[in-house]
């Protein structure tokens, strides 16, 4: 977990009318106060949408012309056709439009462009198609502000245009009928932050009205809630209100299609919140318009055939897992580049180019890139034209868009905003484009010294937790960009017990205790492969509410953790330098480490994997402390040779790094097999899996997704996960060869049924990024110069 600087709660005292007016716990009021809410009425509008005044539909620049030119068109049964976008604020938004419009009498066309063809905006021939159709107004949602050149087109058929956007204004606003646009208001208008799904709701609501019906929009609000949350909108103002009404309208919803969508997520309609939305239902809509056509969201959305729904949502389902898989593919890969290539991480930008990558999935990459190395990013695939396309994202304090726009001179294309941005550029000029973004970034970037801080609400003992708590927490909710959920510490804890939690074994559960013996349970997500922390720790997580078997628990998530250092403890100076003998790329490395064994210091050998070597030769478990160390095998990870490095102290190092273990996924998973055979004949089943890691020269999270691959494909099974990182395995029912079995695995998956096909394909993908990135490491640790080497080192 990357280690982050706490802000402790400010000492506050909320007003008592404050306090009166919110009611409950003193902790939501105090937490109001913070986050710049002490007003009374501002507070319970906040909390209760009832009491919220929301601003009236004419307040949106352009939407009383909007609506007036929709209702006249209706009643004179104009050809009406919406042009929307691929992302699921577009897609909800298109949705809604066409949704109320055949409800209100039309019978729109509508336009999603394709990721992949298209790109974002209106592309010229898709637009001749649409407007061959006989199309009389064209209206837009969540794009049409700059595209003065497919405007100007439509409009010189004698096509009447209507746009509803709510991007970042051009310098020149295009000539069209009707210009629905929040970034026209003033920065503290309500409706300002609305995003396109939000904007093209209210223009719904000034239509429905027109038609005598005001109210009758509220059955829409359910895809404005999908959209806010997908399009991670600022919950501020009526973009708050929208979504805490929509929220309630999306429990209750009668559409079949997210019906669908629901249970293929295993999804309880009536506990689905803002959570939900952004981490279980937009992935899965996300994943249509990265992967597919995104028009099929309108077909989901709006179908009444239940079988039509369940086949799109399992359609959804699959790409959704071809989404996460390819993310993983191109995260590990990147990864591969930067442990080949750490100079690529000297600058102030990450810029990476593969060929091979697939571009739905560059963004969410980036953007995960960007938030581990606290830097932007951008990722670039090359095109059938030979161009290189790409998506960035940016971090706190840089202005993505206007970087890129400083540098136009080197790009084809762009277009984008702060925060996210796409290019297109010509691949050869792609080094020169990094040093002129890593330079432009280095004079106009801003960021705060609190960018990456944690901030705490609240420090509370761990007797003060309660499922009271956890329900007064939640009436700040839906949390989400500009509310983000309430986090809680607790200092001075210590582990009493941890056991690792999930299907894959990927998670973690701590039972922490503070000094009262008061004990409770934190859920460390993606913990199986960290670092266990020892001594006594400060823990900040979030509150939740566990469902389980019709029992309601408290749930502690993790957020972060650091180790509890007292202040008189401070290191002021560097420790020394271990002298360090380089014996990588010798012709005979074992000549030089025989003398360095006879000559009287006690000089021993880490040696993992195939290590054909005489002599002292040790793994990972076993090593000396305070004795020199000579490195023969190329480690699997940082993490793993910085543990050894910080438990062993050798006063002297000596580096061979020979490549003696087996990173392909074929042979890795033989070994692995014949060390699971040998447990379940002679040993009762019973496997260690640090002992297995360190015998294969590998990560012990590569062992535990071995035996998980090895499980799913019918070599193994794994009867129980035990204390002290012990696995039970036992035989499976038939048998195949391991390496035949990853031969055949497009043969076997045909045959097994979409979900299991889907699993196995996710597992076998997982594990070979696992190894892909052992190889990567092991490469940095035999070719990188001792300065590198030396840098990578703890302390």
């Amino acid at each position: 977990m990357t280690q982050r600087h706490w802000i402790e709660p400010s000492v506050v005292t909320a007003p008592a009318a404050l306090r009166t007016a919110v009611g409950g716990h003193p902790l939501v009021a105090d937490i109001l106060t913070r986050r710049g809410l002490a007003d009374p009425a501002a507070a319970v509008a906040f909390l209760d949408w009832q009491r919220y005044v929301p601003a009236p539909p004419e307040d949106l620049p352009g939407v009383t012309p909007a609506a007036d030119l929709l209702w006249q068109a209706i009643r004179q049964r104009k050809r009406l056709a919406v042009w929307g976008d691929f992302d699921v604020d577009g897609q909800t938004a298109t949705t809604l439009l066409v949704d109320a419009l055949r409800e209100l009498g039309a019978q729109p066309l509508y336009v999603i462009p394709h990721r992949l063809s298209d790109g974002h905006g209106i592309k010229l021939p898709t637009l001749e198609k649409l407007l061959a159709q006989g199309v009389d107004l064209l209206l837009t949602c969540d794009t049409g502000v700059a595209e003065h050149e497919a405007i100007a087109l439509a409009r010189a058929r004698g096509v009447q245009v209507i746009v509803t956007d709510h991007h970042d204004l051009p310098p020149d606003l295009p000539r069209v009928e009707a210009l629905v646009e929040p970034k026209l208001l003033a920065r503290a208008h309500p409706l300002r932050e609305l995003p396109g799904v939000g904007v093209a709701f209210i223009l719904m609501q000034a239509l429905y009205s027109r038609a005598g019906r005001p109210g009758a929009e509220a059955r829409l609000l359910d895809l404005v809630a999908l959209g806010i949350v997908a399009d991670v909108a600022r919950q501020v103002g009526d973009t708050r209100y929208l979504l805490q009404r929509g929220l309630l309208q999306l429990r209750q919803s009668p559409r079949l299609g997210l019906q669908a969508l629901m249970a293929q997520a295993n999804l309880d309609p009536l506990r689905v919140d803002a959570e939900t939305i952004g981490f279980q239902l937009g992935p899965r809509l996300n994943a249509l318009g990265r992967l597919a056509d995104a028009t099929q969201a309108v077909e989901l959305l709006t179908t009444t055939d239940a079988t039509t729904a369940r086949i799109l949502a399992a359609q959804l389902e699959g790409l959704n897992n071809e989404r996460k898989l390819l993310c993983d593919q191109v995260e590990a890969a990147a990864q591969e580049m930067l442990a080949r290539e750490p100079s690529l991480l000297d600058g102030q930008v990450l810029v990476l180019l593969n060929p091979h990558w697939h571009p739905g999935v560059l963004g969410i990459v980036a953007n995960r890139l960007a938030e581990q190395y606290r830097r932007p990013a951008l990722l670039l695939t090359q095109a059938p034209d030979g161009l290189a396309r790409g998506s960035a994202r940016s971090v706190p304090g840089v202005d993505l868009g206007a970087t890129i726009a400083a540098n136009a001179h080197l790009i084809e294309r762009f277009g984008g905003h702060a925060g996210a941005a796409g290019l297109t550029v010509r691949p050869e000029r792609v080094p020169e484009l990094r040093r002129a973004l890593s330079n432009t970034i280095a004079t106009m970037r801003t960021t705060p010294e609190d960018a990456y801080a944690l901030a705490l609400d609240a420090v509370l003992p761990l007797q003060d937790l309660s499922l009271p708590l956890v329900q007064e927490l939640n009436r700040l909710a839906p949390f989400g960009e500009g509310n983000p959920p309430v986090t809680l510490a607790t200092f001075e804890v210590t582990v009493k017990g941890h056991r690792l939690i999930g299907r894959n074994r990927r998670h973690r559960k701590l039972t922490i205790a503070d000094a009262q013996g008061h004990m409770q349970d934190v859920v460390w997500w993606g913990g199986a492969d960290a670092d266990l922390p020892e001594g006594t720790l400060d823990v900040a997580y979030t509150l939740a509410q566990n469902e389980y078997r019709g029992d309601t628990t408290l749930q502690l998530v993790m957020r972060a953790v650091r180790l509890r250092r007292p202040a008189a403890v401070e290191v002021t100076a560097a420790p020394a330098a271990i002298p360090i003998t380089d014996l990588r790329g010798l012709p005979d490395p074992l000549a030089e480490v025989r003398r360095l064994l006879n000559s009287g210091e006690p000089w021993q050998i880490w040696g993992e994997g195939h290590v054909a070597l005489e002599g002292p030769v040790r793994d990972r478990r076993s090593l000396d402390a305070g004795r020199p160390l000579i490195i023969w095998s190329a480690p699997p990870g940082r993490a793993e040779l910085e543990r050894v490095l910080e438990r062993v102290a050798p006063p002297q190092l000596a580096l061979v790094n020979l490549a003696t273990a087996e990173d392909r996924l074929e042979l890795f998973l033989r070994n692995l097999l014949g060390m699971a055979k040998y447990a379940i004949t002679r040993r009762g089943g019973e496997l260690h899996v640090p002992a297995v890691a360190a015998g294969l020269g590998q990560r012990e999270l590569a062992v535990r997704r071995g035996l998980a691959w090895l499980e799913l494909f019918g070599r193994l099974q794994v009867v129980s996960w035990q204390t002290g990182d012990r696995v039970r395995l036992a035989p499976a029912m038939e048998a195949v060869e391991a390496v035949e079995a990853v031969k055949a695995v497009d043969r076997s998956l045909s045959t097994d049924g979409a979900a299991q096909e889907t699993t196995r394909t996710i597992a076998q993908a997982e594990l070979q990024a696992l190894l892909a990135e052992a190889a990567a490491f092991r490469a940095f640790c035999r070719r990188a110069p001792i300065e590198a080497w030396m840098g990578e080192r703890p302390g």
